[in-house]
């Protein structure tokens, strides 16, 4: 309620400043008798003082219910104590009325309401009887205003209400942002961290292999054939340059380091062209005439997997030769990797570099699909042209 408040203070002290002053004035002009004019100018500086030195804080900081009930009943008999030395204190009800309702609730604030409106014919028959002059015109006026006060109080507590939902509303708001943003957080780490470890598994990690492998090899050759141990050594060491050249690129977010020094064909020739260096096996690299440019996105994704698919038949295939196809099939750039190798399970295979390889295609809107026999295995990567 506090917002509300703050928003429409300054309207409501205007209206309390101004039915004070006014019912004081007109009590002060009509009333002959000046005991009566001191207790109804008292109980209404009362009433004023107890509104702005406390009740405005109950009202606002939404006090206890026994403080909320012990304001309430002040303001009535002090509302009795002004009406009953003076009637004409009843215009005072102008701000008594809302306030009682802004304090209890609705039910409560309706009886308190109406006894106060109550007040002013029973003011003017105890100190004029039944033949009053101004009792058959403030009988009516009660009846109205008892009607007009609870309609005006469902209103300000329809007002309140709406005002406390708006800002539970908005604390649940506040709340659910910080948690989707928690999540948003915890979601791109957690995205992060699989495409830095999809990278590293493409890259690095096949490198490592390829080192490690044509290590053994010179261990193997040092002795017996010192030229192709020179030569594997020369493969090792280019196999580590090019590893700190895709470090390099992966700390500073850049694309693969062979995509930005040529073309894709290009860099996926030097993926075959490195397998038959070190492995001794029959390579044949076919790339079709017309294939479209694409966006750097899906030349990754292409690379990736020919990376992946090369370094997956050295590791296990056992093959002698690999084929590896670039085309264009159905407005999709296809890279096709088939050796003649042992095969496997293909339905049972679930290893991360296949994994990451059917998430890279899906983040680009391609499809990955792997066959495998006793004749070998062929994998087949689609991205949208």
């Amino acid at each position: 309620m506090s917002d509300a408040w703050d928003r429409f203070n300054w309207l409501w002290e205007i209206l309390f400043a101004v039915a004070y002053a006014a019912t004081t004035a007109l009590v002060v002009l009509d009333e002959t008798d000046p005991v009566r004019t001191v207790v109804a100018v008292g109980a209404l500086t009362a009433l004023a003082l107890t509104y702005l030195l406390w009740g405005r804080r109950v009202v606002r900081d939404d006090g206890h219910l026994a403080q909320r009930w012990t304001l309430a009943v002040l303001v009535v008999v002090l509302v009795a104590v002004a009406l009953l030395a003076n009637t004409t204190a009843s215009f005072i009800l102008f701000m008594v009325c809302p306030l009682l309702f802004s304090t209890l609730n609705f039910r409560p604030a309706a009886v308190l309401t109406t006894v106060a409106i109550l007040m002013s014919p029973a003011s003017s028959i105890v100190n004029d009887g039944l033949e009053g002059p101004v009792l058959h015109i403030l009988l009516p006026m009660t009846a109205i205003l008892v009607v007009f006060g609870v309609l005006s109080g469902k209103f300000i507590l329809h007002v309140i209400e709406e005002s406390r939902a708006r800002a539970d509303l908005i604390d649940e708001l506040e709340a659910s942002r910080a948690e989707v943003s928690r999540l948003s957080r915890e979601a791109g780490t957690a995205a992060e961290r699989e495409r830095l470890a999809r990278e590293i598994h493409d890259t690095l990690a096949q490198g490592f292999t390829s080192i490690v492998t044509l290590a053994q090899a010179i261990e193997s050759e040092v002795d017996t054939d010192p030229a192709a141990a020179r030569r594997h050594a020369e493969l090792a060491a280019r196999t580590a340059r090019d590893n700190l050249t895709e470090a390099r690129a992966m700390v500073a977010a850049l694309a693969p380091a062979d995509l930005t020094s040529g073309s894709l064909v290009d860099a996926v020739r030097r993926q075959a062209d490195r397998l038959a260096d070190e492995t001794g096996m029959t390579v044949r690299y076919e790339v079709d005439d017309g294939l479209p440019p694409l966006a750097m996105p899906s030349e990754v994704v292409l690379l990736r997997g020919a990376q992946e698919a090369l370094n997956n038949v050295r590791r296990h295939a056992a093959a002698s030769a690999v084929a590896v196809h670039l085309s264009l099939v159905d407005g999709s750039v296809r890279l096709s990797v088939r050796d003649d190798g042992a095969g496997f399970d293909a339905d049972q295979a679930d290893g991360f570099g296949l994994r990451g390889m059917r998430s890279r295609a899906e983040q680009v809107g391609g499809r990955l699909s792997v066959r495998s026999g006793s004749s070998g295995t062929e994998l087949t990567l689609e991205v949208p042209a």
